[in-house]
C-alpha cells in the first residue's frame, strides 16, 4: 500500500480516500472532479482583511509621497532647501530602518494568498452516484489532497 497524503482528516493511499468518515475504494471510483463551492464566512473575512492589509501597506508611501512634494513645493517658495533636505534625509534613513519590519504583514498577505479565496470541493464517482469527499477553504491543502487523489487514480488506472 502507497500512502499519497495524510493529515488529521485525510487520508488517500492506493486503495483507498478516507474523508470525513467517508471510506471509498479506489478501484470504485469511477471519476473525479473538483468544483467551487459556496464562500464562507471565513473566506469573505480573509479577503476583507487581505483588502484592508494592502490598503495599510499602501498608505504610508502614498502619505510621505504627498508630503515630500508638499515639502519641495514650500522650499522652493521660501528658498530654504538646507532644512527642507535634513527632514527628508531623517525620513529616508527612518524608511529604510523601517524596511524590515516589513516580513511580518508582507508574510500575512503572503498566507493569506496561499489559503485562497474560495471554498474548494473533491468530488468522486464510485457505485453510480457522486459523492462529496472534502470541502474545505485552504487552497494550499486542497491541491496537495487533489494531487494525491490523482497520483493514486493514475496508479490505480495502470495496475488494471
Amino acid at each position: 500500500m502507497t500512502l499519497y497524503y495524510r493529515d488529521d482528516a485525510v487520508q488517500v493511499t492506493s486503495e483507498s480516500i478516507r474523508s470525513g468518515g467517508h471510506v471509498v475504494a479506489l478501484s470504485d471510483v469511477t471519476y473525479v472532479w473538483h468544483a467551487r463551492g459556496p464562500k464562507t464566512l471565513a473566506v469573505r473575512g480573509r479577503v476583507l482583511g487581505r483588502g484592508v492589509l494592502v490598503l495599510l501597506l499602501s498608505l504610508p508611501p502614498l502619505v510621505a509621497l504627498i508630503c515630500v512634494v508638499s515639502l519641495a513645493w514650500s522650499a522652493q517658495e521660501r528658498g530654504n532647501w538646507k532644512v527642507t533636505l535634513i527632514v527628508l534625509a531623517a525620513f529616508a534613513v527612518g524608511a529604510l530602518a523601517l524596511i524590515p519590519f516589513l516580513e511580518i504583514p508582507l508574510g500575512w498577505l503572503d498566507r493569506s494568498y496561499e489559503r485562497g479565496s474560495h471554498v474548494h470541493e473533491l468530488w468522486v464517482q464510485h457505485h453510480g452516484r457522486e459523492d462529496l469527499l472534502l470541502r474545505t477553504p485552504d487552497a494550499l491543502r486542497f491541491g496537495q489532497i487533489y494531487r494525491a487523489v490523482q497520483r493514486a487514480v493514475e496508479q490505480q488506472g495502470d495496475h488494471r
